[in-house]
């Protein structure tokens, strides 16, 4: 069984800790900052893995941040890096929100915070443009893929000009299903030449 160090574990609890301390807007816009972090600076995971990563956390149950940060803490740390990651992105959170709860009203009501709050707006769309842009260029430019993103966007912006009310849950199941449509077509076709060539 692999051992993980102490310091090891400290370090992922604190960049953890940083991340969701800084990080405003959800998931989404935690990407990029999660990638700087793990996959360029620490080399803690490959870039293809991290972007299976991200892909697997988007369509399983739970907020994204959270399923990259237990499945990073667990390679890194075992179980215990798991849960010491898992606790570590959502506890930033957790305090700033329960403080703001007890008095949110008379918080809300002050106009440095209402500005604050646009700023913190913009700010997030870029930091998920961003990530958007990172995937687009890591990804295999294939037929298949171009299709199935083209698509999607077009769907996306329609319905949003439209109003159309569409889950953006169907797009990642829709998107799943054609992709294991094109493996098992994929896998047919080349038992068949197999088979030709037998």
């Amino acid at each position: 069984m692999k051992k993980f160090s102490f310091k090891t574990l400290i370090d992922l609890a604190l960049s953890y800790f940083k991340i969701g301390l800084f990080t405003f807007g959800g998931g989404l816009a935690m990407i990029s900052l999660l990638e700087h972090e793990y996959v360029e600076k620490r080399k803690w995971i490959e870039k293809d893995e991290f972007e299976n990563v991200v892909a697997i956390a988007e369509s399983t149950p739970g907020p994204v941040a959270i399923n990259c940060a237990t499945y990073i803490g667990y390679k890194v740390g075992g179980v215990l890096g798991s849960i010491i990651s898992t606790v570590a992105v959502c506890l930033p959170s957790f305090v700033i929100i329960y403080l703001i709860s007890l008095f949110f009203n008379a918080f809300m009501q002050l106009k440095a915070v209402q500005y604050a709050f646009k700023g913190v707006q913009a700010g997030v769309i870029f930091l998920i443009l961003n990530a958007g842009v990172k995937f687009f260029k890591n990804m295999k430019k294939s037929a298949f893929n171009l299709i199935v993103f083209f698509a999607t966007m077009t769907c996306m912006l329609a319905f949003g000009f439209f109003g159309v009310d569409f889950s953006s849950i169907f797009f990642i199941l829709i998107g799943g299903f054609l992709g294991l449509l094109a493996y098992i077509i994929g896998y047919i076709s080349k038992k068949n030449r197999k088979g030709e060539e037998q």
